[in-house]
């Protein structure tokens, strides 16, 4: 199964477990889960600008992707945390990726990776910021609004 794949399963399933209210996230985690959002947003930006970036620079920001996950991990428990070793799980590819040629001696197992490869790594951070921002997001229960405030906007 390919990153994004990973990545989307991961969401899929935390959707599920907030809509059937198996997952109430404390404001803590909310307050974590839109950092890791905004620092993941900082790494790695839109397809236009990474695709003309040096391939040491993509990885580099992969590898940078992983630390702010990696950060959050070590910062709570309980299904975020799951939910952020999963993220870490499925980008682990990207730890033995190198961006320069082995010239002489060997590499330490790592692998030169093909363009499509930057391309699902950096589409399954994406997908993975996209998740991150809607596990943050408020959910009202629209049943425990009274009529005259859902009239008022209240």
């Amino acid at each position: 199964m390919d990153m994004r794949r990973i990545i989307a399963v991961l969401a899929e399933e935390a959707e599920q477990q907030k809509q059937d209210q198996a997952w109430k996230l404390e404001p803590s985690d909310r307050a974590l889960a839109l950092e890791t959002e905004a620092g993941l947003r900082d790494v790695v930006g839109p397809p236009t600008v990474q695709e003309g970036l040096p391939q040491i620079k993509r990885l580099e920001h992969l590898r940078e992707t992983l630390a702010v996950l990696a950060i959050s991990l070590s910062r709570t428990h309980g299904r975020l945390a799951w939910f952020l070793s999963g993220a870490l799980n499925a980008l682990e590819p990207v730890l033995r990726w190198r961006a320069m040629p082995a010239d002489r001696g060997g590499s330490f197992g790592t692998v030169l990776p093909s363009p499509e490869e930057y391309k699902e790594a950096e589409d399954a951070v994406r997908r993975l910021q996209d998740a991150l921002a809607v596990i943050a997001a408020e959910t009202i229960d629209l049943g425990s609004v009274r009529p005259n405030q859902e009239a008022n906007g209240v």
